[in-house]
């Protein structure tokens, strides 16, 4: 039969869908009824149709995002029986945490560095011991974590010196692939909107195209996290494509896709009731997964209060084992096109981010801006609207300013410190600090029982 069924039903408009809506609401309006507004100012409707589609052509080859597991080096050798048994169970891709200088040779033995995604966040900046540990991987799927301005924003200090970590860098850069590293996560775990996270990751990235040019493209790869805003996190990771591919065509830079490693934000999880991080962390992975990242972190549950356990690691890592195998989310960073509302959430995040980075770069740029406490006071800005929220209810943490269960006791639990840690150290500018939503009700809690 050649005849498509769809054509048998009548074509229904966006104003008629709407008129019917305004007949079954007998009397309310439809405006306040039914729409919202985001804090940046983006308007949900209760319907999209194809009309609401911009940028129907957004192509990107299917693949499986990796699993990822985090290990940190302190016992090169214990660490790299971690690894192993991260892959024996699942895991496809690791993250290495260091905060000094390790044996590659042990770290790395018996791992394939030709077939293996390897990422390496390192606490510190030394050019030879990056370079000497390139030589020794020899492979482009290892990427190095080198963020020197996402140091600057998060610490309030370059590594040594603005001079010096450009040096640092542009050695690295010279020697290695993907070493160049914009980590957009301090920006969303301080309490960016979804657009100043978008905006300020692109004007981030600006800030090493300029110094580098446009041949160190391909160098790049992208972190974020992942918040619960389910359908805005999938619009988020795809605006951001756009944007990316916008910014290499004024570089007049060869289009690259970026490559994007996502894990759950820190902003939304709590110590009390720490079950339902599970739950939180399922959907900001699907998020990523749906969004196209290239690479999924998962965050274990207890990871604000408990020392990296077995356990923990072992459901963080089901739960992608879940979500890609039993629910068969492969080739999943297509899965999104098509979708009317989230095609229409990614062009308005693209527009409102795009117009935040045009005011950045008008007054300087991005480090100008950092250094001038911009990027901090806006962020700060938003992060106390949403802190608001919070604390009156209309944003929702269960276990926490809901549906709170009272026998739920942790001040016995705490094996880490799971709170905003207070320095005294001096700074050259106002470090960008992250701080989840329920810490001031977290100490008022732990402090009654």
């Amino acid at each position: 039969m050649n005849t498509n069924l769809f054509e048998q039903f009548e074509t229904t408009s966006a104003a008629a869908w709407k008129q019917k809506i305004q007949v079954d609401l007998k009397g309310d309006d439809y405006n306040e009824s039914l729409l919202w507004k985001t804090d940046e100012g983006i308007t949900v409707k209760p319907f999209y149709t194809k009309e609401d589609r911009t940028n129907a052509e957004f192509p990107m080859t299917p693949f499986d995002a990796n699993i990822c597991q985090s290990i940190y080096v302190d016992n090169e050798k214990i660490a790299n029986q971690l690894a192993v048994d991260a892959f024996n169970r699942g895991a496809n891709s690791i993250e290495f945490k260091a905060s000094k200088a390790f044996d590659s040779k042990i770290l790395l033995d018996g791992i394939n560095l030709q077939k293996t995604t390897l990422y390496f966040r390192l606490d510190w900046l030394d050019a030879n011991f990056v370079n000497e540990l390139a030589k020794f991987c020899g492979s482009d799927r290892c990427y190095f974590d080198i963020d020197i301005v996402a140091k600057l924003a998060a610490s309030g200090n370059w590594f040594d010196t603005l001079k010096n970590d450009h040096s640092a860098l542009e050695s690295i850069v010279q020697n290695k692939s993907n070493s160049i590293c914009v980590n957009a996560s301090t920006y969303q775990n301080a309490g960016a909107t979804t657009s100043q996270e978008l905006a300020y990751a692109l004007a981030h990235a600006n800030e090493y195209l300029n110094y580098f040019g446009a041949a160190s493209a391909a160098q790049f790869h992208f972190k974020f996290s992942v918040g619960g805003n389910y359908f805005f996190e999938i619009a988020k990771l795809r605006a951001f494509r756009m944007l990316w591919s916008a910014l290499l065509n004024e570089h007049e830079a060869e289009q690259t896709e970026a490559h994007i490693i996502c894990q759950p934000s820190l902003r939304n999880k709590t110590i009390y009731d720490y079950n339902v991080n599970m739950l939180r962390t399922t959907s900001e992975c699907m998020s990523a997964i749906l969004g196209g990242a290239n690479t999924v972190l998962n965050t274990p549950y207890d990871v604000l209060f408990h020392k990296s356990n077995e356990f923990g690691e072992r459901i963080a890592r089901n739960q992608l084992l879940i979500l890609q195998k039993e629910c068969q989310l492969t080739n999943a960073n297509t899965i999104a096109d098509g979708a009317y509302y989230i095609e229409s959430l990614s062009d308005q995040l693209a527009e409102k981010a795009l117009a935040i980075f045009k005011t950045i770069e008008t007054a300087g740029g991005f480090l100008k801006q950092l250094k001038q406490g911009t990027i901090q006071r806006k962020i700060e800005e938003s992060a106390i609207k949403e802190q608001d929220r919070f604390n009156n209810g209309s944003l929702v943490l269960i276990g926490s300013n809901k549906q709170e269960n009272k026998t739920d006791l942790m001040k016995n639990e705490l094996a880490l410190y799971p709170f905003v840690k207070t320095t005294h150290k001096k700074t050259l500018i106002a470090p960008i600090i992250a701080k989840r939503l329920a810490e001031t009700y977290e100490k008022n809690r732990l402090d009654n029982e």
